[in-house]
């Protein structure tokens, strides 16, 4: 078993490394094309740290790993809210812009809902399930948060910043490699996590909501403790609301499409924690100094998520 968690270790590492090469090279690439810097981080980043998600993912759904699938998606939200946000918070208060607090805080709180309609599908179907269907509809969700976004953008001004452009040699050689990393991380941890899975006896829910859930969230943590060191709030919680809105809209349907995917309703508490972690955050909004995540906040979210893995972890042993 060591030597499994040895290579989950290196999957991860893997993952955040080609997360990071994809982000560098099509980041180059982009530049070249004189795109801006706020389209950049709203769409090639916010994608790039959802990559290792979307690979683990795609490779779980085509094995017919069900479980790992929603225990990623869900696991991975839940870890960006409560922990995530709750770090970040702790480090410096997270200042939330008015359009963040009305619009992209509610369009994640309705992307968990959606979910929980979607997958208690049983009036439509036999079996509790994500659906084509379902993806299609999700994907169409994304598409409209994606219009969304630009439209948003079109009042915007930003200017490209000035970098050493990259030959485009060295932008698809990172992309290439990138995307490598990616596929063979993506493997790796999946592979051996159901391997953890079956020697502890721990089911593959438990395993997707915490082990695979953090690790595929690493690139987020990274990127929003890094932004909350240099006081930079909105890439810290953008990050994290972009990410979420990602996962359920965008890599769930990617996940349906490859192979429809069979959902338990013991999944349903765990997205009941993920909108009433989204409806907390909306609150926090008004309570305090106004649009703002208090210490005091972010302390509370971190404390229920260590008790409600803790929960999980002895309830399933």
């Amino acid at each position: 078993m060591i030597s499994s968690i040895l290579v989950i270790i290196l999957g991860f590492t893997s993952l955040i490394l080609g997360a990071n090469w994809l982000v560098t090279g099509a980041s180059a690439l982009a530049k070249k094309k004189h795109i801006s810097d706020l389209v950049i981080g709203l769409t090639i980043v916010a994608f790039g740290t959802s990559a290792p998600e979307l690979v683990v993912n795609a490779v779980a759904s085509y094995n017919g790993y069900s479980d790992i699938v929603f225990g990623n998606i869900i696991g991975s939200n839940n870890f960006n809210l409560f922990i995530i946000l709750g770090i970040v918070g702790l480090i410096y208060p997270i200042t939330v812009q008015s359009s963040t607090a009305w619009r992209e805080i509610p369009i994640a709180l309705c992307s968990a809902i959606l979910l929980l309609i979607l997958a208690n599908n049983a009036f439509i179907n036999e079996n509790f399930s994500i659906s084509r269907l379902d993806g299609c509809i999700l994907l169409g969700c994304f598409v409209i948060f994606i219009y969304y976004i630009f439209n948003q953008l079109k009042q915007d001004q930003t200017q490209v910043t000035a970098v050493k452009i990259k030959s485009n040699t060295t932008i698809w050689f990172l992309i290439s490699i990138g995307i490598t990393g990616l596929i063979l991380g993506g493997k790796l941890v999946v592979d051996h996590s159901i391997h953890i899975a079956e020697h502890l006896g721990v089911s593959e829910k438990i395993i997707g909501l915490t082990i695979v859930a953090a690790g595929t969230s690493l690139p987020e943590l990274v990127t929003s403790v890094v932004a909350a060191l240099k006081k930079n709030s909105d890439i810290a919680i953008g990050n994290v609301i972009g990410s979420n809105i990602f996962n359920i809209l965008l890599i769930l349907s990617i996940s349906a499409f490859i192979h429809p995917i069979n959902y338990k309703p013991l999944f349903n508490q765990d997205v009941y924690i993920l909108i009433g972690g989204s409806c907390f955050l909306m609150l926090a909004m008004f309570t305090g100094k106004r649009k703002k995540i208090d210490r005091w906040e972010a302390f509370i979210l971190l404390c229920f998520y260590l008790m409600y893995t803790s929960y999980l972890v002895f309830n399933d042993l």
